[in-house]
């Protein structure tokens, strides 16, 4: 089942309080099922035709934060990795578990670079002991990115994948086994650059959202 959230935070404004508009719709968390060891899910950016995420992000104005919900962790199999590229899809049939892997992206499912032919994808400044551990990711400066010439960025039917998540002891309820916000960086349709700071995911938008905006961050989670 796919739960499409469609604002989590007012990341987009100004010092001065004025909205500027970018081509984020919020996110689609995508619930595959429970295959074993534990709720998979897939995240998606909701984006405009013909825009694309370079990167996804933490700053000191926008920290990065990925959790499992209170009392849950991250399955991490040992034949997985912390990016895509350590996904290694020819395995599955040796080792049917390690698919449901936890890791991130931008774009591409798999090493291979399904659906896009090539996985150009990169990390800096990120410690991923905590997650590789079932915990958290965090950072206030660092990134998993691709080149704004990689086509992994681009949208595919309005949305850029970037993460897979398998939650030991989740409800089925992406809103409520996966919390924490994020950064994005990208280009829009006419090839400008655009950010989108701390967003988060959030059931609702009004009340909830600004909650978001001032740190639904602190919301996480895990074992």
């Amino acid at each position: 089942m796919k739960t499409t959230v469609m604002l989590g935070t007012v990341g987009a404004l100004t010092l001065a309080g004025l909205a500027q508009a970018t081509p984020f719709n919020g996110f689609t968390i995508d619930h595959l099922g429970n295959f074993g060891d534990g709720e998979t899910y897939r995240m998606y950016v909701n984006l405009d035709a013909g825009t694309r995420i370079d990167a996804v992000f933490g700053n000191a104005p926008g920290p990065l934060s990925i959790g499992a919900g209170d009392g849950m962790s991250f399955y991490q199999n040992a034949y997985g990795g912390n990016t895509s590229q350590s996904i290694n899809s020819d395995f599955f049939g040796f080792v049917p578990s390690s698919e449901w892997d936890s890791y991130v992206s931008v774009g591409c499912l798999y090493a291979n670079g399904s659906p896009f032919g090539s996985n150009a994808l990169m990390d800096i400044g990120i410690d991923f002991t905590s997650f590789e551990g079932g915990g958290s990711i965090e950072t206030a400066n660092g990134s998993w990115f691709c080149t704004p010439v990689d086509p992994q960025g681009e949208e595919l039917n309005g949305m850029v994948f970037i993460g897979q998540f398998t939650v030991v002891g989740g409800t089925g309820d992406g809103l409520v086994d996966l919390a924490g916000q994020l950064s994005l960086q990208g280009k829009d349709a006419d090839g400008n650059t655009w950010q989108e700071l701390g967003v988060t995911w959030v059931p609702a938008p009004g009340a909830l959202a600004l909650l978001g905006f001032a740190g639904l961050a602190g919301r996480r989670r895990r074992r």
